[in-house]
């Protein structure tokens, strides 16, 4: 592939000659140099063809075995070193400007008439290809003359830190590779042997992936024994008529050395904020969609509550502000950092847990209070100026319950509620279901009709932007169970659908 330094005309070459708007294209070039040796005695071997993939010219060793290639355009290589009665070489080399790239062969005699295979040809990802999701299929083609098996390696090299990845594949050829990095340049090659020849190795392809991904979730997973967000999106077009798998575009977004757990993104600011443990608190911190540019914003008064876990915070006043608890206290603090202040507290003395606010009317929130122990919950609506609770969702109930959200006209509000009435020591939920409740409506909460069973809890419910569905967590009721995210559709006929495995606590915005 050529690349290309474009050289404009400063502005008085531009007056002098005219308005036009001239451009010199400089082609970069570099050199390739090398030896050719027999493997087993280190003889120098002469007349050896040397030929380059993608294709650039052709020499032949001298005497000496040495072998030269002048003004090769600039890119990656493979050089191929072929004599006859002995196994052709390859090599993979990158040609850099002015700079004289070396490789060397070490030829081995042919001791069987068993031809070597073809060299692979690389289908896709295709060369110079850009915006690549973070999960990529690739895939090739090799045969061989005589029909033999042939065994395949991968190997995958990140532009911008130089660490190769090996994937011996087999017999396939196809392979996917998950988790690259995001805004990276990727450089990859494929090897096939029939185990009677050397290896013979592809052409070497490049691709780049995406520069910011366009992932609309967010989410948990735990790593190394601490809480890590990513962010993720949903493969809506897997083609060949294929249900399309979970854990599209995945990509992590904070370090797994330290705990970083409920992200709530804000479109307006291109920013998510979330919560993060630090110095024996935990404080609001928020950072870029990529995961950079880390601030931390709450310090004077952290969040605290009925285990850290299970406090929930929101943007509110056009995400100009966020919510949080502290105990029986509702504050508020700019996206900033600054303007910290208290905006309700509760009449009962209940903490608050969770907090959340419809988009069209910045002095309503809805609240989740609960006792020390997690449970006597009540959900209800209220007014900030002055304190005054307005609607109560949810009373007078055993059982844990929680994920609170509301729609953005502050009418529809869903939440989850154990259903078991269980209230126990270690909090351990049974039987966790989704309700929607509509203000005003005057119909009871109806529990949403998802594809839970006996045994599984459905938590951590939120609306989708359009908010015509929800995302949640389910996960099995037993001990350190494994949970997954899923969406539901208001209406729905088919079947609830599984967005990201081993992951809780989603955002989607």
């Amino acid at each position: 592939m050529k690349k290309y330094i474009y050289l404009v005309f400063a502005s008085f070459f531009l007056i002098n000659f005219g308005c036009s708007e001239d451009t010199i294209d400089v082609v970069l070039t570099g050199n390739i140099s090398g030896k050719v040796t027999d493997k087993l005695t280190g003889k120098a071997l002469e007349n050896v063809k040397i030929t380059t993939s993608p294709a650039s010219t052709t020499v032949f060793s001298d005497s000496l075995g040495n072998f030269r290639m002048n003004d090769i355009l600039v890119d990656d290589y493979s050089v191929q070193a072929e004599l006859a009665g002995y196994t052709a070489g390859f090599e993979s080399t990158a040609v850099i400007e002015g700079v004289l790239s070396k490789v060397s062969f070490e030829l081995s005699v042919t001791t069987t008439k068993n031809l070597p295979p073809l060299a692979p040809t690389l289908v896709t990802p295709e060369d110079g290809a850009e915006e690549l999701p973070l999960e990529v299929i690739f895939t090739w083609e090799s045969s061989d003359p005589e029909g033999d098996e042939l065994t395949c390696t991968l190997d995958l090299r990140n532009g911008s830190t130089n660490e190769m990845q090996i994937f011996e594949v087999g017999k396939d050829t196809t392979y996917t590779v998950s988790n690259l990095q995001l805004a990276t340049k990727y450089f990859w090659q494929v090897t096939v042997s029939d185990n009677n020849n050397d290896p013979v190795s592809s052409i070497i392809s490049e691709f780049k992936t995406l520069t910011l991904p366009d992932n609309p979730f967010l989410f948990v997973k735990k790593k190394n024994d601490n809480l890590v967000i990513y962010s993720g999106a949903e493969d809506m077009d897997p083609g060949n008529g294929q249900q399309p798998d979970p854990d599209f575009n995945v990509l992590q977004l904070t370090s797994d050395n330290t705990n970083s757990f409920r992200p709530r993104k804000s479109n307006l600011l291109k920013r998510i904020a979330f919560l993060r443990n630090s110095g024996g608190n935990t404080n609001i911190f928020t950072m870029k969609y990529d995961g950079t540019d880390v601030k931390q914003i709450t310090s004077q008064r952290p969040l605290a509550g009925f285990r850290t876990e299970e406090l929930d915070f929101t943007w509110a006043q056009n995400d100009s502000k966020l919510y949080y608890p502290y105990f029986d206290k509702l504050y508020s603090i700019n996206s900033d950092g600054s303007g910290f202040k208290l905006e309700y507290t509760t009449s009962d003395g209940a903490f608050i847990s969770e907090v959340a606010v419809p988009e069209f009317d910045d002095d309503l929130v809805l609240l989740k209070t609960n006792n020390p122990n997690g449970y006597g919950v009540r959900i209800y609506t209220a007014r900030l100026n002055p304190d005054s609770e307005e609607t109560i969702i949810l009373e007078n109930v055993n059982g844990a319950a929680g994920g609170i959200d509301i729609s953005s006209n502050g009418i529809n509000v869903i939440y989850t509620h154990d259903l078991s009435g269980d209230q126990n020591s270690s909090y351990r939920i049974s039987e966790s279901r989704i309700f929607y409740y509509t203000i005003g409506s005057g119909n009871p909460p109806a529990q949403l009709e998802t594809d839970v069973i006996l045994g599984e809890n459905d938590l951590d419910a939120r609306f989708s932007p359009s908010e015509g569905g929800v995302i949640f967590t389910r996960v099995k009721s037993n001990t350190n169970a494994i949970p997954d995210i899923y969406s539901y559709t208001f209406g729905q006929t088919q079947n609830d659908r599984l967005l990201f495995t081993n992951a809780f606590m989603p955002d989607w915005e």
